[in-house]
């Protein structure tokens, strides 16, 4: 007979902290069980993937895939893609997630990099919050994946895995952005934030958490894992 779990996982309350002894661990098995810290989004260079990583917010990597597989054969520059226009633009994402607002800021992007930027995608967070639609989880990505900084965003997965495994517990993203850069060893910070976010989506989800197959099992500090060793 399956076990019956009573509560949702997503609302549980932050765990006790994970023992700084256990970081270093947690990490190691990570990584020892992700062979490839990658981004799931497709693109072939930074403006692809800055315009990806502003399509995704609240949608799924899958959506934003299937949008700029049309998108971009299309239009890949800020060049083509301004001049697509607001209204020659929402055809190709309209399968995303408040896609109205998305072109608009894209369009807006696309504007700012040809004028201010020579049509190059900044390396510096000053310079990326300024483009419509660039938040500092945004731009954390596009810092990490496109220039190797080592930056931490902070989506709804990582979240979550900071607060159920007590790795870095806090009410709102920032505070577990600043904890997670203050506890993760260097030597795994280019690659925390993918990481975290890949062991979210497909191990510690939200509503049912596989903590059967968890590498980082030992470590957690979710006081309830034993009930989802079974699902």
């Amino acid at each position: 007979m399956s076990k019956t779990v009573k509560h949702k996982t997503a609302n549980t309350p932050p765990s006790r902290r994970l023992p700084n002894r256990d970081v270093r661990p947690f990490f190691e098995k990570l990584a020892a069980t992700i062979d490839e810290p990658v981004t799931e989004l497709h693109y072939k260079s930074n403006f692809e993937l800055l315009i990806a990583v502003i399509l995704s917010a609240q949608a799924t990597d899958i959506s934003v895939n299937i949008a700029t597989q049309q998108l971009y054969p299309v239009a890949n520059i800020p060049e083509t893609i301004w001049a697509l226009g607001e209204d020659g633009l929402k055809p190709y994402i309209k399968n995303i997630g408040l896609y109205n607002a998305k072109a608009k800021n894209i369009i807006k992007t696309c504007r700012d990099l040809m004028d201010k930027f020579d049509s190059t995608v900044p390396d510096n967070r000053q310079d990326l919050e300024s483009l419509a639609g660039v938040g500092r989880k945004t731009a954390n990505v596009v810092l990490n994946t496109a220039f190797g900084q080592p930056t931490m965003a902070v989506d709804t997965h990582i979240f979550r895995v900071g607060n159920r495994t007590g790795l870095a517990t806090g009410k709102n993203v920032l505070i577990v952005e600043q904890k997670l850069v203050e506890r993760i060893p260097d030597d795994f910070m280019q690659d925390a934030h993918h990481y975290l976010i890949l062991h979210g989506r497909y191990t510690c989800q939200a509503r049912t958490p596989k903590c059967g197959a968890c590498p980082v099992y030992a470590e957690c500090m979710f006081k309830d894992k034993a009930a989802f060793v079974d699902l």
